[in-house]
């Protein structure tokens, strides 16, 4: 601790000024209430545990210590940490007398992840390990050897928790998130208890700060229970901790306030006895709440039970090395006896240490002696390891057909208020294996609907509790993730809507999570689970009235970067082809997916039928939309991604249209992302032949892209010809501003796109090219009226429709209003023209305004 000595091993904290009085909020419990052989059998237990968690960190031979350690004996590289084993294997040992006394599913969730060699040895004891690994891991000799060795090196197991280890649903490479995911367990699982250690390290991250108030949201008529035991061993790496700074009145107040009873456990002398004591009043204490719910009679704000649990850092290990203390310091953290592969004083020390434990008595046989096996459930299948809901839950929605719902073409509708519709009926056919997680933004997003027939789960609102309600809003984006995970991991399905610009908050948990799946898949004992969906609007494309800071694609690129087996994004154009994407991503199993839509009212290109076939592709041309003649290969192609730059794409046609007729224009919309991947690099991906029938072999591809170019850039290198291929998407221009401003403003409007199309063609076609300035000064000037237009009025009609009838008809602003002297100056009441005759010329030649004008 650099500038830094502690005078004393597991220091106390100083004193507070609370009153004395505070502590009359912590429970006292019993701690007689453990029978004398339990109390060998744990210590027992513990003891073999703590020697196989050691083991583990140093041994590569000699595991059972049955000769003098010598230096070949111990690995090259010591990887592990120490610190927190001894209180995880505690609660462990204790987890296992609960289960058997009581019969009870329980999942263990261990947020200290580097803790590792603390479940492992626990699962070798029980024989967890033995169930999914029985050629590798078997309860002898062989096996504890393998495990040993193995540890932390090529070929075993990691130096964190992660899916490759029984019962684990959380991910231990990251803290922050245990507590979170272990509440989205228990939702809709009534019988389920989770106790989840939370370590006074990752007790100061931000996200478990928030977690705590998910008891808030937790109606024990319908959902199991959570019991966090904050494990307060004083010291992270190489500091102290918030917690370890506190006194029991300061602990004691906090999380009185937050809504929970407290029992601080902390007598070393007999630690075995006072923490039997406070799980068992915490289990009673759980039954107690969840009886009066589900009864009739729910208690209002009930007091859940969470455990205090005070013991030293690396307990039970070294003392002291070299005049530093070990055991109740940061020193413990990691390698508790540093140089024992170098040195033989070390050496020495590190078998002493090791044999305190008694292994030879404990493993007779390489085998745990019945003392240690009778606190074990009795029901293997109970076991923490072994509980099916860990490794094999999945659950199918019962989805309804998306089709009723689909609108007519031509209409403009918000996707996300006819996702919300949908979203009502999934909520209704699947009252216990569906939610969505949403931080408070589901009005603003216009996704409502789906409280039409629930509502949402606060029970700390008199206004929504214990009412069974289908959505949890609360404003932390990390237990919206941490909630989604820990339903989808014990098999259930959830949405996660969010506005676009804040998804990334979540980007590391939703990396992390992806990494657990990932190594979950490559065993042969995990079953499918949901994939997790994201909802994505509220876009950069229409946040004229939040601004700069409500802008931000990013969260694309994030899961773009994950492992092709997993990554899927999807950008529907339209209404119809959000819902058929919706309903796909919500019966498809262990993906990550991201849908992109607009919740403001937009065109509908595509009919049911069009929609569902044009999603099933993730990509094909809009023949209704280009200018190509039948038979004849364009001039250049035009690709839209996402919704308004689609709009855009389109409206650039009708430009070229007048500027050039001759200019064949190809339109494609691209759905789903993946299919512009190299073939070689995702499932999605288009076949090369395909991919050159629809993009042309040779022809420019100008892409109009909802994210950063250079993400897109990225996905299609590898393709056929990417030099001819362009990309223009979010440059993180424009703040409060029109939405079409935002186009220009961004590179990618219509005139924009136009003046790329030319340019394009003009590389190839000599006609074009003598045309070419002309034309972009055409375009040049309609911009500049629009920027004028928008400077002055601090808007834009829709793009400024008359700049658009100038440009289509050929005519300036002079002889629009000579002829048409009812519009206004600045064209400020054209919309009061919509499916009037316009005149563009003095003797021929009526222009409509259409409903949809751009």
């Amino acid at each position: 601790m650099p500038g830094e000595v502690i005078d004393q091993p597991n220091p106390p904290a100083l004193p507070s000024h609370l009153p004395d009085r505070t502590l009359e909020l912590a429970v006292k419990v019993d701690k007689t209430l453990l029978r004398k052989e339990d109390a060998q059998s744990l210590n027992d237990f513990q003891h073999a545990a703590c020697y196989i968690a050691g083991s583990m960190i140093f041994l590569r031979d000699n595991v059972l210590i049955e000769q003098d350690l010598q230096l070949e004996h111990v690995k090259p590289r010591l990887l592990g940490h120490w610190g927190t084993c001894p209180g995880l294997i505690l609660v462990w040992s204790h987890l296992n007398l609960l289960i058997r006394d009581h019969g009870m599913d329980m999942i263990f969730v261990i947020g200290p992840g580097h803790g590792a060699p603390a479940a492992l040895a626990a699962l070798w004891l029980e024989g967890s390990l033995e169930r999914f690994y029985p050629k590798k891991y078997t309860v002898n000799k062989d096996g504890l050897k393998n495990l040993i060795t193995g540890f932390s090196v090529p070929g075993g197991f990691p130096s964190h928790i992660n899916s490759e280890t029984p019962g684990s649903i959380h991910e231990g490479g990251e803290l922050g998130y245990a507590l979170a995911v272990s509440f989205g367990a228990v939702m809709d699982n009534p019988d389920l208890i989770v106790t989840c250690v939370v370590g006074d390290g990752e007790a100061e991250s931000g996200p478990t700060a928030t977690a705590w108030h998910a008891i808030k949201y937790i109606d024990p008529a319908e959902s199991g229970a959570v019991l966090p035991i904050l494990h307060v061993n004083g010291f992270k790496i190489s500091e102290r901790t918030i917690f370890g700074c506190m006194d029991d009145k300061e602990i004691v107040s906090l999380f009185s306030g937050y809504g929970y009873q407290v029992c601080i456990v902390e007598d070393l002398e007999n630690i075995d006895g006072e923490l039997h004591g406070a799980m068992e009043w915490a289990v009673a204490e759980i039954k107690k709440i969840q009886t009066a719910a589900r009864s009739g009679k729910p208690i209002v704000k009930p007091r859940w039970p969470m455990i205090v649990m005070r013991t030293p850092k690396g307990w039970t290990g070294p003392k002291k090395i070299d005049g530093k203390f070990i055991e109740g310091s940061f020193n413990s953290h990691q390698i508790p006896v540093p140089s024992a592969n170098k040195d033989e004083k070390y050496l020495k020390l590190l078998q002493e240490w090791l044999q305190s434990y008694d292994a030879g008595r404990l493993l007779k046989g390489s085998k745990p002696i019945d003392s240690i096996l009778s606190i074990l459930p009795k029901d293997s299948s109970k076991r923490l390891g072994q509980l099916k809901m860990t490794y094999d839950p999945h659950k199918a929605l019962d989805l309804p057909d998306w089709r009723p719902l689909a609108v007519e073409r031509a209409q403009h509708i918000s996707s996300m208020k006819q996702t919300g519709r949908f979203l009502d009926q999934v909520s209704q056919a699947n009252p216990k294996s569906f939610r969505v997680f949403s931080p408070d933004e589901l009005e603003s997003n216009k996704l409502s609907a789906i409280l039409d027939h629930t509502g949402r789960n606060f029970q700390w609102d008199q206004y929504s509790r214990a009412q069974g309600g289908r959505v949890i809003e609360i404003l932390s984006e990390h237990c919206c993730q941490g909630f989604m995970q820990g339903y989808t991991l014990t098999g259930r399905t959830a949405l996660f809507p969010s506005y676009e610009a804040f998804l990334g908050i979540v980007h590391t948990m939703m990396v992390q999570y992806s990494k657990f799946n990932k190594m979950a898949h490559e065993t042969d004992w995990h079953g499918d689970i949901s994939s997790i969906n994201y909802v994505e609007t509220s876009t950069w494309a229409r946040q004229e009235h939040n601004g700069f800071s409500h802008q931000n694609p990013s969260f694309i690129g994030a899961v773009l970067n994950l492992k092709a087996e997993a990554a899927r994004v999807y950008l529907p154009p339209d209404a119809n082809c959000f819902l058929s994407t919706i309903h796909h991503c919500l019966k498809s199993k262990n993906y990550v997916n991201l849908m992109i839509g607009s919740k403001q009212p937009t065109a509908v290109y595509l009919s049911e039928k069009d929609a569902a076939e044009h999603c099933k592709r993730g990509a094909s041309v809009w023949k209704f939309a280009s200018s190509e003649e039948e038979g004849q290969e364009p001039d250049v192609v035009l690709v839209g991604i996402g919704v308004e730059v689609t709009f855009e794409v389109i409206a650039a046609v009708q430009v070229l249209k007048k500027l050039l007729p001759s200019l064949r224009v190809r339109v494609i919309n691209v759905t789903d992302l993946m299919v512009l991947a190299a073939e070689s690099r995702h499932p999605h991906a288009l076949q090369r032949a395909n991919f050159i029938d629809m993009f042309t072999d040779d022809r420019p591809v100008l892409f109009n892209y909802h994210g950063y170019a250079a993400e897109l850039q990225g996905l299609i290198f590898g393709r056929h010809r990417p030099e001819r291929m362009s990309v223009e998407g979010y440059k993180e221009e424009g703040s409060t501003t029109t939405p079409f401003d935002m186009m220009m403003l961004n590179q990618v409007s219509r005139y924009d796109l136009a003046a790329r199309a030319l340019r394009a063609a003009a590389g190839r076609d000599d006609k074009v090219k003598s045309k070419l300035d002309e034309l972009v000064r055409k375009i040049e000037e309609e911009v500049a009226e629009i920027r004028e237009y928008i400077t002055a009025n601090g808007k834009v009609q829709d793009g400024d429709p008359c700049g658009s009838i100038r440009l289509a008809n050929d005519i300036n602003k002079a002889e629009l209003r000579a002829w048409n002297p009812d519009i206004h100056g600045r064209c400020d009441n054209i919309e009061d023209k919509v499916n009037q005759t316009i005149c563009v010329s003095n003797s021929l030649g009526d222009y409509t305004v259409p409903d949809n004008s751009p």
